[in-house]
């Protein structure tokens, strides 16, 4: 429902989330390629991952996420003012996903968002729920990252660099208005630079193209993700620590102020990378890469309802998170707990 001049920041009330029962070891890997244990383990810190198993979808797992999350807030699906989606694995072409899992939690007529920004989704997804609830045109808003990577990788020697990374799983976030000042969404930051859109990409099908994918485009192999790892490597390493220390000075904070950092679980050495440039101690940052891969917009999602589930964060603490991904995009915010 509406709520017009209500001008609070937003908090996250409630978290939740879903991976598939299926997991996918480096050792079930190395049946499928030219790979082991050993050169995932040293180049991505990843030891397993969650692949679905038959024809499940985004929004299969957003389901299972966005009503643990609603759950946890205390309130009702028919509670939820807004969806925002955040997917770069949409069950269909169109319409969004996000249209799916308003029909799926029965709460029809209710706006949902897709929105496409990759590893960088949830930042992005927090500034806007944040401004919404801030302006005062919703009070529930449901934020969502689900990715089912595995149905589209090439899991073979030629694809390895790639299909080793990626898991499925689903995080979610119900925000709404803040009583108390200091709480909430404190500052979110967001960007893009286009000029290494394909470093990182998978080029079909498109509406460039006509047909929009062919027989010769599969062949070449032209659906399946790409990635200039190096390239990924070298931005993220130094974007992820600026952002986080952007953020801080806006809110004349520093370092020392961070309770706990969530870092977008890319790759483990980047995460440790980031956590060497602000000099964070192990208790002050949360990886969980091992068990999950990467799963994009999931990412943060999955994490952040891991740590408030087992304590690791509590009433007054202060949140970082920082993404980096394909476009190239970048986010992060501080959130008062």
């Amino acid at each position: 429902m509406p709520l017009v001049g209500m001008a609070k920041r937003a908090k996250i009330l409630g978290t939740g989330h879903y991976v598939p029962p299926h997991v996918v070891t480096n050792q079930d890997l190395e049946k499928r390629m030219d790979t082991t244990d050993e050169w995932i383990q040293q180049r991505t810190g990843i030891q397993e991952r969650r692949w679905v198993e038959g024809e499940v979808g985004a929004t299969d797992l957003a389901v299972i996420a966005s009503e643990e999350a609603i759950r946890a807030a205390g309130l009702e699906a028919k509670d939820i003012d807004a969806i925002i989606f955040a997917t770069l694995s949409p069950d269909l072409n169109f319409p969004g996903s996000g249209c799916l899992l308003n029909d799926r939690l029965g709460i029809n007529g209710v706006p949902s968002l897709d929105i496409r920004n990759q590893c960088s989704a949830f930042p992005y997804g927090l500034e806007i729920a944040d401004a919404f609830i801030r302006a005062g045109v919703y009070r529930h808003v449901l934020l969502v990252g689900s990715e089912v990577h595995s149905t589209g990788l090439d899991v073979s020697t030629a694809g390895r660099d790639v299909a080793v990374i990626f898991g499925d799983g689903a995080g979610a976030v119900v925000l709404g208005p803040s009583d108390v000042e200091s709480e909430g969404v404190l500052t979110t930051i967001v960007g893009a630079d286009g000029r290494f859109a394909r470093e990182l990409w998978t080029e079909l099908p498109g509406s460039r193209c006509q047909p929009r994918i062919s027989v010769q485009g599969i062949e070449e192999g032209r659906h399946f993700p790409k990635m200039n790892g190096r390239e990924v490597f070298k931005h993220a390493s130094r974007k992820m620590p600026e952002l986080v220390r952007e953020a801080l000075n806006r809110c004349d904070l520093t370092t020392k102020d961070i309770d706990l950092l969530i870092p977008h679980q890319a790759n483990l050495r980047i995460s440790e990378m980031v956590q060497r440039a602000l000099d964070l101690p192990d208790d002050r940052v949360f990886n969980n890469i091992m068990r999950y891969g990467n799963t994009t917009a999931a990412s943060i999602p999955i994490a952040l309802d891991e740590c408030v589930r087992n304590g690791r964060l509590k009433a007054g603490d202060l949140l970082a998170v920082t993404a980096f991904g394909a476009g190239f995009t970048w986010g992060a915010a501080l959130i008062r707990f």
